[in-house]
Formats: structure tokens, sequence, C-alpha cells
């Protein structure tokens, strides 16, 4: 937490994202009493933001003045019309790109005419807000860039109903309740899983010895025998170690779905203010770097430019709770690249970033700073899931499905895969990893419940 309020800092997931009937996150959270007021408001829960949280914000230009608002409407509304059209391309044999990168930039220099020459700096400002937009769109699907992420499958992804709300008492009060509901020492934690062995034979100790196929070993040495296990990992640790995770390693089929998938970093970047420099009711302090288009491509220096991928920051509501935080969100290789530099480095570019927006060069700088690094966390390597080019949907559900494949196998379900990578229309939320969850616990259920063969 930081150091004024007693406020919480989410250093993972932040939003329940369409917080509606359809959401489990948000029933358990209703349920529990672990909302605040607004967010059960019927009328919010049937606002359609299409997962672009519609906040009251301020564009801040890298001149040093807030920008025209209608300006700044006009070029989102378009990005958003553009987005919403390649939906367009979902099950189709041929689509026009294979990224929804490339596809969008021809559509931009489709329809942004060549302005006459008056009207220039309304053609750049319009490039400028619709490159931000994309940088956005690189946060909300945890990518470097939109060109790795593939189009054909994107219409896929499913957002539900509801303006996006936060818990009051961080995201850990519902994990908190639904711990409370298992009997103690059930969860073990500080268990690194070294391997997980199937397809064996492993005895237990002791005289009414049962035979087990699973093994799993932890890293501190422990050994626990099971029927099933079910792997909820970050598909980035998979992506670096499934070789070697599981004993004998995965059929072909199952390591390549999970080498085609997408996983990549989203980050966040706190900063306390002694006291805020922005107006009290504004949400989100949206960055746009005027020089910048998405028809020219972005300068590859990460060390001089990282911080200009960052969409800009959303101010942690309320300041009571919270003290006066921002928090940005950056993606990508930039996102990495800040991961490896000091506290010192990040709030210095920080306080560049914010002063040159506002015009103001004697702004002060934030009191502190604290930061997530997916990316550099082990058993993380990233934040969450895309569908990456040249992998599709049915790769989800190739991941999600229970080794070994063969139904008729005397021991099923050794294996079973959940966590957000493996739900084919909700992937990177947490509503898509309760889901998978759920899945895999109910496909236990029915095997425990099946008549037993004659």
């Amino acid at each position: 937490s930081l150091s004024a309020a007693s406020g919480l800092a989410e250093m993972g997931a932040h939003w329940i994202h369409g917080p509606s009937p359809g959401n489990p996150v948000f029933c358990l959270a209703s349920r529990y009493g672990l909302l605040g007021p607004e967010a059960a408001r019927e009328e919010n829960q049937q606002v359609e933001a299409g997962g672009h949280p519609p906040m009251p914000s301020v564009t801040y230009g890298s001149s040093g003045k807030v920008l025209s608002p209608k300006a700044v409407r006009e070029a989102r509304d378009l990005f958003y019309a553009l987005l919403a059209s390649t939906r367009a391309f979902q099950g189709s044999k041929e689509p026009p790109w294979p990224s929804v990168g490339q596809y969008l930039r021809a559509e931009i220099a489709r329809t942004v005419p060549t302005m006459a020459v008056d009207e220039e700096d309304a053609r750049q400002l319009q490039l400028a807000v619709l490159a931000a937009c994309l940088k956005l769109e690189c946060c909300i699907s945890g990518t470097h860039s939109m060109d790795l992420v593939g189009l054909e499958p994107f219409g896929e992804y499913v957002s539900l109903p509801g303006l996006d709300c936060t818990f009051p008492g961080g995201y850990s009060s519902l994990a908190d309740r639904l711990l409370s509901d298992l009997p103690e020492g059930t969860v073990q934690l500080n268990k690194a899983v070294r391997t997980i062995q199937w397809q064996g034979s492993f005895r237990e100790e002791g005289d009414d010895a049962r035979v087990f196929p699973v093994r799993v070993e932890c890293e501190d040495g422990d050994v626990f025998l099971a029927d099933h296990v079910i792997v909820t990992v970050p598909l980035g640790f998979l992506k670096e170690h499934h070789q070697e995770f599981f004993q004998p390693p995965l059929p072909e089929r199952k390591a390549q779905a999970i080498r085609n998938l997408g996983f990549g970093t989203n980050n966040k970047i706190f900063l306390e203010f002694e006291q805020p420099f922005w107006e009290p009711e504004q949400q989100f302090l949206e960055v746009v770097w005027e020089d910048e288009s998405p028809l020219e491509e972005p300068s590859a220096d990460l060390e001089a430019n990282w911080f200009k991928k960052l969409i800009g920051f959303v101010v942690l509501q309320p300041p009571e709770q919270h003290g006066h935080v921002l928090c940005g969100f950056i993606a990508g290789k930039e996102a990495e690249h800040m991961e490896t530099l000091s506290d010192a480095e990040v709030l210095n570019a920080m306080t560049r970033v914010l002063r040159t927006m506002t015009g103001n060069p004697n702004l002060p700088a934030p009191r502190s700073v604290l930061r997530s690094r997916w990316h550099s966390a082990p058993y993380t390597r990233g934040s969450y899931s895309y569908v990456a080019v040249g992998s599709s949907g049915d790769d989800i559900d190739v991941f999600a499905q229970p080794l070994p494949e063969d139904p008729r196998d005397p021991r099923p379900l050794q294996l079973l895969f959940a966590g957000e990578a493996t739900h084919r229309t909700f992937y990177s939320t947490t509503h898509g990893a309760l889901l998978s969850g759920w899945r895999e616990a109910e496909r236990l259920n029915q095997l425990f419940q099946a008549p037993v063969p004659a």
C-alpha cells in the first residue's frame, strides 16, 4: 500500500469488467456485499461500454495544452467504429489482413483524408489521437502491438454490459470470502511447484496404500500425490516451462496451442501526490503525443522513449481512501523496459511527462511511486493472454482440454486446465478465470457422479 492514506493499490486485477448479471465476479461480489452503492444500481448494469469505460476524462497534449474535447471525441469515435468493424471478419476464410493493427492502419489511411494545407493541423491531431487509441487497445489486449493480435478471431472476445467498477475493499476481499468457506489449512501458500508427473503409478506410504497417477513435486521438496490436478498457472509461465514442468511433456497439439496463443505485459505505475493538480471530477488524464501517427513507425529507442507508450492516468477514487493517487497504464516492450529501471528513474520520467503535458515546468514531483512488474515475476512472465496472429480460438479450446486425451483411459482427468487463457470468449479477465475454474470443477463433479460401468 502507499504511505499516506489507508488506501490500497491493486497491483493486479483492477475492475470488474461488465458488472451485470452475466458476470459471475459481479454476482459473487454483490452476494457478499463487497461493492459500493453505485456499482449495484440497475442503470449502471445496463451501460454498454464495449470494454472501454466512458470515464470523465481530460486529454493533455505534448504541447502542454488540454486538447479540444470535440476533436478528441471525433477521432476516438472513428477509432471505435473501425474497431467494431473488425467483428465482420469472424469466421472469415480470407480476412483482408492477418492482424487487427494492420487492418486498422489500412482503414485509417483510407478514411483520414489528405486534408487541405490549412487543415493539416487538424489531420495531425486526429492521427495523434488515433495513435493514443491504439496504445490503449494494447493495454486492453495485453500486447506490445495490435499487429500481433489476430484479426479473424478478435471478434470472438465478448464484452459484458455494465459500467466497470472496483472493489472498495480491494479485489482480494473476494478471494478472502471464497477462502473463508474452505476448511482451515486447505490452501497452502509459498509452495512453488517444480514438476507435475502424470500417467504414472505413485504409491502412498502405509499399509492400505493407494496408487495415484499424478505426483506434484514442489521446489521445497514436498510431494503431493493425486488423482487429478487443476493447473491454473499463467500462460506466460507455461510458454517458458511446459517442457520440463510436465513429465511426460504435454502432447504436441497442446504444446503448439500454448506456443500459438499470445501473452503480453500490461503494467501499472502508481504516483502519489501531496496535492492534486487535477480537478475533482476528472477520473482519467489522457496523454497524447501530438507528433505521433499510427501510419508511421514509432521510434525503436526504448531507452529514450519508453514513457511515450503510457496511455495516461486513472485517478483513484475516492481520495479519502487512497490519498491523491494516479494510476498509469503501460503495455508491451516499453512496460517490460520500465521494469528494469529504478524507482527514481520511473518517478523522474513520469514527472517529466506530467510537466510536459500540463505545460507547468514547476509541477511538484510525486512523493512516491509504486509499480507492477508482471514480466519479471517468474511465475507469471506477463499479464494475460490474447489471440495472436497465427492462432485462433481453437487453440484456447485445445489448451483447455483435459489430459489424458483418450476418453476411454481408465484414469481420466489427470490434468485439467483453467485460468483466463483457457476461456474462449472471456480470456484476459477475472470473470473468464473464475468461470474456467468452475468449468473444471464441474468436470470432476460429473466424473464422480457418473454411474459405475457394469
